[in-house]
């Protein structure tokens, strides 16, 4: 029998490149060996955006068609809505027990995070909202609710991953075997950088390049890329390794002519200018099919709206399922 894995993904935006080689590889690359519960995170989404939810209603559907452009195969995986879930509210509630402000506090992810709203807010954390702050009892819930055995994650995410594992034991504990405790399947592949040369790519650095992006748009954002700061001119030699056109060369072009481009690069043979208009060929070559792909969904709404219909239907059976045993042990079934 195949193991259940379980992850999710927030609908802020649309996925972007990062997105495409990170998470996505790894989920295309296991959606044919596990049992795979796919959760589009919206309530989690609104604790970043509690004021815009038209926001993250648009963007579950445009997330939905990203994934399934991305080689998501509904057939294979249970693409689900987190709120249409209530079992989900319901197992964070009872592990909201479970957990001291304190160590929620405490963990790294978390840590990070509160910093970075200190940061953009400029405060001493008054805008934290405990809906933030107890997201991770949120995800231990997300997690058990489908008996997942399996979690994808990057190290950063870890030390959420390793809290959930502590409420399944505390839980267990009280109330018997019940919860599984999820392990853990590290993506071996690199965040991809931005155009910019960050380690990390975002919409809020305006570095990214996302999959719906048009022509003009991936024009106007190639030819903005760093290069090499050392070429001056033209025909001065280069050093592709900190040029981020050279980079993005990688990913999208082929193996031969990435061989080409540094070779020239390094001899002084190759301009920037070219150089980034040859990216910008090979990138809209790359983004052609899976666009075409997700322009098939957005001329079909409704079956966007059906593959979420049966992969929420499929996800909430297992949750109900759960919830069952959860309640028998905590002895609240009253039956």
């Amino acid at each position: 029998m195949k193991k259940t894995i379980l992850t999710g993904i927030r609908p802020t935006g649309n996925l972007h490149l990062g997105h495409y080689f990170g998470a996505g590889r790894t989920w295309r690359d296991v959606q044919d060996d596990y049992n795979f519960y796919l959760e589009i995170a919206d309530v989690q989404a609104l604790t970043d955006n509690f004021n815009d939810p038209a926001k993250v209603n648009k963007n579950v559907f445009e997330l939905t068609k990203d994934l399934l452009a991305l080689g998501i195969d509904p057939d294979k995986v249970h693409i689900f809505i987190q709120s249409q879930i209530p079992e989900i509210a319901e197992l964070t509630v009872y592990y909201s027990n479970l957990v001291t402000v304190s160590r929620l506090q405490r963990n790294p992810t978390v840590k990070t995070e509160i910093a970075q709203k200190k940061e953009l807010f400029g405060n001493d954390g008054e805008s934290i909202t405990y809906g933030f702050l107890g997201y991770p009892v949120s995800q231990a819930a997300d997690i058990t609710a489908f008996m997942g055995e399996v979690v994808p994650v990057g190290d950063d995410q870890l030390p959420l991953l390793e809290q959930c594992r502590e409420i399944v034991r505390k839980f267990n504990s009280i109330y018997g075997d019940i919860l599984i405790e999820p392990q853990q399947l590290l993506s071996n592949t690199s965040r991809v950088k931005g155009l910019d040369g960050n380690e990390k790519m975002g919409k809020s650095l305006g570095n990214a390049i996302y999959l719906v992006d048009d022509p003009d748009t991936i024009k106007t954002k190639v030819m903005g890329a760093v290069t090499d700061p050392n070429k001056i001119r033209k025909d001065d030699p280069a050093n592709p390794d900190v040029c981020m056109v050279y980079y993005y060369h990688k990913l999208v072009n082929s193996e031969d002519n990435n061989e080409k481009i540094c070779s020239e690069c390094k001899k002084g043979e190759r301009g920037c200018v070219a150089c980034k208009k040859e990216l910008i060929e090979a990138m809209n070559e790359f983004l052609r099919p899976i666009q075409e792909k997700r322009k098939y969904y957005e001329e079909n709404p409704d079956e966007v709206k059906k593959i979420l219909e049966k992969g929420t239907k499929d996800a909430r059976e297992k949750a109900i399922d759960t919830m069952k045993k959860v309640k028998k042990a905590m002895m609240i079934d009253y039956s």
